[in-house]
């Protein structure tokens, strides 16, 4: 293709609401050594994008300071020493932010091809949650086939990737959500869903395992959670805590319970890992869940679609928590 000289891309006149968010012209990225420039189709929305833009996630000093961490398109221009890519592949990548724009750098290792049958959006609504969810339920979690997770936020983009990726690798799922239509969502999924608004989700998760706890917590709450999660797990269980939506301090944890039943507690962040580490990742994905997506299973749950033009409203439903799944930017 011709690269034109100006792209249009999301700015913000500072840090506050969806109003901040400005349409904007700038000039296009030239990729540097094993970064490939992406001509960007669809763009994904996510709850760093929303942080961010209140100006309380405040991105690497390396990254792009721009909205924007996961999009899908085609490879326009290639950089030195990339070798695993060609000039119109179809690739959707987990970026350093910029992506939402019509062209975004990405680092070689972090683009992915196309699942098979997808289309962009569909594309662009993997990366994000697929590294976040491999990398720490899977990873720092070590979910082993036959286990049970316990899932915060199940209509999330993130609780929804995990429900598919924990049942596709054999463990049952349970989560909560904020209304009944939602655990109706969830459960549609393949989950058990406990209303956490109508439910006290500790007692439940009791009930449910026959009083012995589940092995995990996927936690995007912390906060008050810290407590109530210690007392969900089993034994030898793990909680790993990705988000902080509910803050950083809970005053009834009590470390005792960690001590007894012998409990690890971790978290971790996506976005400050280095590209050699989101390589790893995307390796493992590519290895592990592809051949799931390339057969049709794991797909992700997409909630709507907002032209670029519209991020603002497409920001206003995910901070409204009324949707089911991911919201992606269509810039075609």
């Amino acid at each position: 293709m011709v690269i034109p000289q100006t792209m249009r891309r999301i700015g913000t006149t500072g840090p506050g609401g969806p109003e901040v968010l400005i349409v904007e012209s700038a000039p296009i990225p030239e990729p540097g050594a094993l970064q490939v420039l992406i001509h960007v189709q669809a763009a994904g929305v996510n709850r760093p994008d929303i942080a961010q833009r209140m100006g309380r996630y405040p991105p690497p000093k390396d990254a792009d300071p721009h909205l924007g961490l996961e999009v899908a398109g085609t490879v326009a221009a290639i950089g030195g020493g990339v070798t695993a890519w060609r000039l119109g592949d179809k690739v959707c990548a987990l970026v350093n932010g910029g992506g939402y724009a019509e062209f975004c750098l990405a680092p070689a290792g972090q683009c992915l091809p196309w699942p098979t049958g997808y289309n962009a959006v569909s594309a662009a609504a993997v990366p994000e949650t697929f590294f976040t969810v491999w990398a720490n339920l899977f990873g720092h979690g070590a979910l082993q086939r036959g286990e049970t997770v316990l899932v915060h936020g199940g209509t999330s983009g993130i609780g929804t990737t995990a429900i598919a990726l924990a049942q596709a690798f054999g463990a049952k799922v349970i989560v909560t959500a904020g209304s009944d239509e939602k655990c109706a969502a969830c459960e549609k999924l393949g989950a058990i869903a406990i209303n956490y608004k109508t439910q006290d989700f500790v007692a439940e998760v009791h009930r449910i395992t026959g009083d012995r706890g589940v092995n995990v917590v996927l936690d995007m709450v912390a906060g008050p959670y810290l407590s109530r999660n210690v007392n969900s797990l089993a034994r030898d269980g793990r909680l790993v805590v990705i988000a902080t939506q509910g803050g950083f301090q809970d005053p009834d944890f009590n470390i005792l319970p960690v001590m007894v039943k012998r409990l690890i507690i971790t978290g971790s962040t996506m976005r400050p890992r280095t590209s050699v580490e989101k390589s790893a990742i995307a390796e493992a994905l590519h290895e592990k869940v592809w051949p799931f997506l390339n057969t049709g299973g794991c797909a992700p749950i997409i909630d709507s679609t907002f032209p670029l033009a519209e991020v603002a409203a497409a920001h206003r439903h995910l901070e409204s928590g009324a949707h089911v799944g991911k919201i992606v930017l269509t810039l075609t």
